[in-house]
């Protein structure tokens, strides 16, 4: 891929995923985030991290199913970070608007709510994640351990599709199409992977 066609893809890559930051900032200066603003951001900056996490994830299989894809992986540190982005928006909104900056109230709901306890396990899986996504932290833990470490961000997507379930009332069915892409997502990892052994035993064979 040429230098400038992927200079190009990076920039509207950026300008996609600022777009809801964009909308929600707007929409705040001029009220116009509807009658419950502090849900409005929560929920938008929620769908929006699961929704990066899961293209991020998707990234590896799409290039094992589809070899000329193999330029997406300039991305994937990309789609991570701007995931992680939301999940701290996410947070923010959560610590300032819902609790206040109220330590007492935030070990409260941590404590007895399970939907919060469930999304601030997620946000801290992501934490290390983003604070080693550098090339000097892939260096400085070493190839093998930085790819253990980063292992955690399967268990951190299902982390947050849980919390999506467990925030939903009873019968409210809203996270069932990104729980069945997520599903698809990490199921494709094993299942082509296996594909890939049965393939190499029958050319030994």
């Amino acid at each position: 891929m040429k230098r400038s066609t992927l200079l190009l893809l990076k920039t509207l890559t950026w300008l996609a995923c600022l777009w809801l930051a964009a909308q929600l900032t707007w929409g705040a200066v001029t009220n116009h985030l509807g009658p419950d603003p502090t849900a409005t951001i929560a929920f938008s900056t929620g769908l929006a991290t699961l929704y990066l996490l899961t293209i991020t994830l998707a990234i590896t299989p799409l290039r094992r199913l589809f070899p000329r894809l193999n330029w997406l992986i300039k991305f994937r540190r990309l789609l991570g970070l701007f995931a992680f982005f939301y999940a701290s928006l996410h947070m923010l909104t959560y610590v300032a608007l819902y609790s206040g900056f109220s330590l007492a109230a935030m070990e409260s709901d941590i404590a007895e709510r399970r939907f919060i306890t469930m999304g601030v396990a997620a946000y801290l899986l992501l934490l290390p994640l983003a604070l080693t996504s550098t090339t000097w932290a892939i260096r400085k833990l070493g190839g093998k351990n930085w790819n253990r470490l980063h292992k955690l961000v399967y268990v951190a997507v299902v982390c947050g599709v849980i919390h999506f379930w467990w925030q939903v009332k009873p019968g409210v069915l809203k996270p069932l199409g990104i729980t069945i892409v997520v599903a698809v997502v990490l199921l494709a990892r094993p299942v082509l992977a296996w594909a890939q052994r049965r393939k190499l035993r029958n050319v030994a064979a």
